[in-house]
């Protein structure tokens, strides 16, 4: 494995933020505390330097473009690539519209709605087909729907990651509730303060698969929980995506030919996650994310599941139904402050399928497997606190 030269490093003072959050969610708040950087250096001869920006730390939620740095697949495609975790104080879609970066990791939902307050930038890989979040209580809570959160307290991390929530809210028709704000732990939840909380299938549900039942003194199970899954509401927007500056694809050529070698790079990373799960998991791991051992590989055996197999023609590709359907909730669904993401359609700049199917033709001749048709998820066995 080429491993010892090419690992990111982390930056001055990483580590301590690293520790202090590693448990938390994938999207995370816009305005929360942290401070990391993680990067393979600054500038490396004829290659030519790019800066990612990730939505949040350093985890396997990324672990296609830690390993793509990792195995040198962007060194091989000519570029330095700088990975930056966010950890909540930096928002992906702001740097990379003032220029801080060169391509940002983000929901679609939330920048939707940057790009309606002026935001110049292009979906070009929609890395994530399936969406990630769930809501869960506890099994005996009676909550077995959409429509049982009537009446009930409601956990919500908010800063955008709340959408889906309140697009399967208005859709089943439920308007008496409290909505909580949830920490990004599932403390309040295990504490009894939250009905049903918000998790992510990758991060926050394993959380509590990996904590002690206190009544049984044995690790909590799935039989435990019930699980609102929005995929199966139909109210799942699209998430983690690969974002461009618009203005520099239209008038830069040298940057529209680099965003088709870093897509093409990226989707080599993930399909090296794909295929070597626990190797990814290390790299993660060594590039300086301090989640434990099993909760590391629980997220990307989860991560693999929203991209494996790919079911529109490549991963990367945007499925022009998912987009349609995520930008109709976008104008439509409302929060419990009657405000909408966005107002109008976003302009026809918001999203392009060309960088990422040149990359995946280039991949495709060359024999790679691009759709996993064949992907079989592992079963991962979570330890007490995911070590």
């Amino acid at each position: 494995m080429r491993n010892t030269t090419r690992r990111a490093r982390l930056g001055l003072g990483a580590l301590g933020v690293v520790g202090a959050l590693a448990l938390t969610a994938c999207g995370g708040s816009d305005d929360a505390s942290g401070d990391a950087s993680t990067g393979s250096g600054g500038g490396d001869g004829d290659l030519t330097p790019v800066k990612l920006q990730l939505q949040w730390l350093t985890q396997a939620q990324f672990s296609g473009y830690y390993a793509a740095l990792d195995q040198g697949y962007y060194e091989d495609a000519g570029l330095d690539v700088e990975i930056i975790p966010s950890g909540g104080d930096i928002v992906p879609q702001d740097a990379l519209a003032n220029g801080e970066v060169d391509y940002a990791i983000a929901w679609v939902p939330k920048v939707l709605g940057s790009i309606e307050q002026g935001a110049d930038i292009t979906n070009v890989a929609q890395i994530f087909e399936r969406s990630a979040t769930l809501q869960v209580s506890f099994a005996d809570a009676g909550i077995d729907s959409v429509a049982d959160l009537e009446g009930k307290k409601i956990g919500s991390w908010g800063y955008g990651n709340e959408w889906e929530l309140f697009a399967g809210l208005n859709k089943a028709g439920v308007t008496d509730f409290e909505i909580v704000q949830q920490a990004f732990d599932m403390n309040a939840f295990l504490a009894g303060d939250i009905d049903a909380a918000q998790a992510m299938t990758y991060n926050e549900y394993a959380q509590l698969l990996e904590t002690e039942n206190p009544e049984t003194g044995e690790l909590y199970q799935p039989d435990d929980f019930s699980v609102i899954d929005w995929n199966d509401e139909g109210t799942a927007m699209l998430q983690d995506a690969i974002w461009a500056d618009a203005g520099r694809l239209a008038d830069d050529p040298e940057y529209a030919e680099t965003t088709v070698a870093f897509i093409k790079a990226s989707i080599q990373g993930w399909i090296y996650a794909r295929d070597n799960a626990q190797e990814a998991a290390d790299i993660v791991t060594a590039a300086g994310s301090t989640l434990g051992t099993s909760h590391q590989l629980w997220m990307t055996n989860e991560v693999n599941k929203l991209i494996w197999p790919s079911t529109s023609g490549g991963i990367g590709l945007i499925d022009e139904d998912a987009w349609n359907a995520t930008v109709e909730m976008a104008k439509e669904t409302s929060n419990e402050t009657g405000a909408t993401i966005i107002t109008a359609d976003p302009p026809e700049t918001a999203h392009t399928n060309e960088y990422a199917q040149q990359a995946l033709d280039e991949l495709t001749a060359e024999g790679v497997d691009v759709e996993g048709a064949d992907f079989e998820p592992l079963t991962v066995d979570l330890q007490p606190g995911g070590n």
